[in-house]
């Protein structure tokens, strides 16, 4: 009986120790791998109602309901400048207001060039000039997006699967080549008259291609960072766009006609490529940037 009660005891002391044993595998194995047990499915199998909804008549109606509307008036007011002592929004606005400024150049002066010696076109033949631009904007429009994309996935990829805002300004690289390009030839196209054809067709598209372009990819990089408050990133760009527009457009015939075509495009193309150019910087430390902000209310609005 003794005999039998100490196997008896000895078996269950088995039994136990592979429970235990066993336990403990589990255990390490759940341990290294913790998503063992989660399982592959598309968010469309997840998610029922993905692709099945459509708009409400709600979303069309001039005034929606605000249950603070007051407030909400002074936040759109106030949030914009509170925007300019952000370093990556400040960034946007200084590349989207300088990229504009180029194709703005050609507006003020494309009429003073051609209807001149030794092109003397009509005010129709120089308008249909325009659609040069129109091209270039639309090629920019088209490809923009697709090459940014393709860039920040690319860059997850080899960052491990995190994506970070700064991995779209790779992107404004070949467009500020473009810009660059379009510069020079209107600049010395204009000032030595070159062939029209060189003008418009090279000029004027690549004017067209970098205005569609390098603003979509910098204030992306904003609305990514701060997205709650995408809206008014774009008044805050939209306003230090404008002040220097009409600065820009207030001088630029008479200074054209004091020395020339070259000097005044020239200095816009190289503040452009400055500001476009600071991005390697953002690039590089745009997260530190990121980092002072974190704690700011915008994030909560």
């Amino acid at each position: 009986m003794i005999t039998a009660t100490v196997n008896a005891g000895s078996s269950d002391e088995k039994v136990t120790d592979e429970k235990l044993e066993h336990g403990s595998k589990l255990t390490q194995t759940n341990t290294q791998d913790p998503m063992n047990q989660l399982s592959q499915a598309k968010t469309a199998d997840r998610d029922l109602y993905l692709g099945k909804g459509s708009p409400s008549k709600q979303q069309f109606k001039l005034f929606q309901p605000n249950a603070h509307p007051f407030k909400s008036i002074l936040l759109d007011l106030y949030i914009p400048w509170k925007l300019f002592l952000f370093p990556i929004v400040e960034f946007s606005s200084f590349v989207v207001s300088w990229s504009a400024s180029v194709f703005l150049t050609l507006n003020l002066t494309q009429s003073q060039v051609f209807a001149a010696a030794p092109y003397e076109f009509s005010s129709q033949s120089i308008g249909f000039m325009n659609f040069a631009v129109l091209v270039g904007a639309l090629i920019g429009l088209f490809s923009n997006g697709y090459l940014s994309d393709w860039i920040a996935m690319k860059l997850t990829l080899r960052n491990h699967g995190i994506r970070e805002p700064e991995m779209r300004l790779v992107a404004l690289i070949p467009y500020t080549i473009i810009m660059l390009l379009g510069n020079f030839v209107v600049a010395f196209g204009y000032q030595y008259k070159w062939p029209w054809e060189a003008i418009i067709i090279i000029g004027y598209t690549c004017a067209g291609i970098q205005v569609t372009s390098i603003p979509a990819i910098s204030s992306t990089y904003s609305i990514d960072s701060y997205k709650p408050v995408a809206g008014s990133i774009f008044v805050a760009i939209t306003v230090n766009k404008n002040v220097w527009g009409y600065g820009f457009s207030k001088f630029i015939t008479p200074w054209t006609e004091k020395i020339g075509f070259v000097g005044p495009i020239m200095l816009n193309m190289c503040l452009t490529f400055l500001f476009c150019a600071s991005g390697v910087v953002f690039y590089y430390y745009g997260k530190t940037f990121r980092r002072w902000t974190a704690k700011s209310s915008v994030h909560s609005i």
